[in-house]
């Protein structure tokens, strides 16, 4: 190892903590643009005899923030991995974008779905969107893991 590999400031634990503060922007603009722009609107007028359908509020401000959390980890430190394991490439970035989706946003759309509590129009505008979330989160742990393997 170099002088110059060890006293760089831009280590892989550097860009894993990069690729977390850019997918922790990136994934919040993104919900918070789908929630208000497509999914509150249309839970309210699919479901107006419900009171509070679809309600933004301090409680549900903060279970959202857990909620995010939860997701930007889970969207970030399994691409990682999974980089770490099978190489970064344009093709695993979007498996693992897509197994993410999947197991995330597709679980919870058909639970909902499968309880009423939303509809087919509703899935078929939350899950595309989600999907490009979930890819552009595992482009940009695919960028900062090639970064970090070039060290």
């Amino acid at each position: 190892m170099t002088f110059a590999q060890v006293s760089s400031p831009i280590t892989p634990r550097a860009r894993l903590g990069l690729a977390l503060c850019l997918n922790f922007l990136w994934i919040n603009i993104s919900e918070v643009f789908r929630y208000f722009v497509f999914i509150m609107p249309m839970m309210r007028d699919t479901f107006p005899d419900i009171p509070g359908v679809a309600p933004m509020n301090i409680t549900v401000f903060l279970i959202w923030g857990v909620w995010d959390t939860i997701l930007v980890l889970a969207a970030t430190l399994i691409p990682w991995i999974c980089f770490d394991r099978f190489g970064s490439s344009l093709r695993h970035a979007m498996l693992v974008g897509t197994g993410v989706w999947a197991t995330v946003f597709v679980i919870l759309w058909l639970g909902l779905w499968n309880m009423n509590l939303t509809t087919l129009a509703i899935v078929g505008v939350a899950l595309p969107l989600a999907l490009i979330e979930m890819l552009g989160a595992a482009l940009i742990v695919m960028w900062a893991k090639k970064r970090a393997d070039t060290i």
